[in-house]
């Protein structure tokens, strides 16, 4: 997933990229030009992807079936999140029961992903670049964890990945609304001043990956919980 990219000739590289290593499955997020003959003109050739590409006004509706998403960011982050090499994301990926419903979120050109839309990964994954110049284009890091997927494919890291029935990330954000909800009505958080708590929450459901009938049960805690204050 591509998100809010500015530059087309980048959506047709990474077109390129993906079609070199198999894949087909691109999401434009807001693209700020597309489509775009820059576009296909830099796809060389991968214009099935493109034409195949699926385009969504927000992250969150792209992410929505989701049971596992990835963001790529290069910089730092005061909370700490699981941080995955290029390999590690392949391997993680491989291992899902369905890697289809796996997305991969890069950022802007400039800035990359905004914390609210890294709020949305379960994890991160970082490219080990040279700490001097660590900027890569986006097409080009697309190009490397493509290439990892590949090689992790090929080698079948878990042909018997167990089948577990994740809550989706639809489902996850209104947890997290019901979530907030709740707290807010037990006045443990307060909307004026809510600092990091949300933050940390969903980093915690996002370590623990719910399955459907975990997230059912939580959201019937909440709502029980929230009968008490009618």
């Amino acid at each position: 997933m591509l998100v809010n990219t500015s530059h087309p000739g980048n959506i047709g590289a990474t077109a390129r990229a993906m079609k070199n290593m198999g894949l087909k499955n691109l999401c434009l997020v807001a693209p700020q030009q597309y489509p775009s003959a820059e576009a296909t003109a830099r796809a060389s050739g991968a214009d099935d992807v493109l034409a195949g590409a699926q385009c969504c006004a927000t992250l969150d509706e792209a992410v929505a079936d989701a049971v596992l998403v990835i963001g790529a960011s290069a910089r730092s982050r005061s909370l700490s999140v699981p941080v995955l090499d290029p390999r590690s994301c392949a391997a993680l990926v491989q291992r899902q029961a369905d890697p289809s419903r796996v997305a991969i979120i890069f950022g802007r050109e400039r800035t990359g992903l905004t914390n609210e839309e890294l709020d949305r990964c379960h994890q991160l994954v970082q490219i080990p670049a040279n700490p001097e110049y660590s900027s890569l284009n986006i097409a080009a890091a697309v190009q490397i964890i493509a290439y990892e997927l590949r090689v992790a494919a090929q080698n079948d890291l878990n042909p018997s990945a167990p089948e577990t029935d994740y809550a989706s990330a639809q489902q996850l954000e209104q947890f997290y609304a019901h979530l907030e909800q709740t707290l807010i009505a037990l006045e443990f958080l307060d909307p004026e001043s809510p600092r990091h708590l949300m933050r940390r929450l969903r980093r915690l459901f996002g370590r623990a990956r719910p399955d459907q009938k975990e997230i059912n049960i939580l959201r019937g805690i909440l709502t029980a919980i929230g009968k008490k204050f009618r």
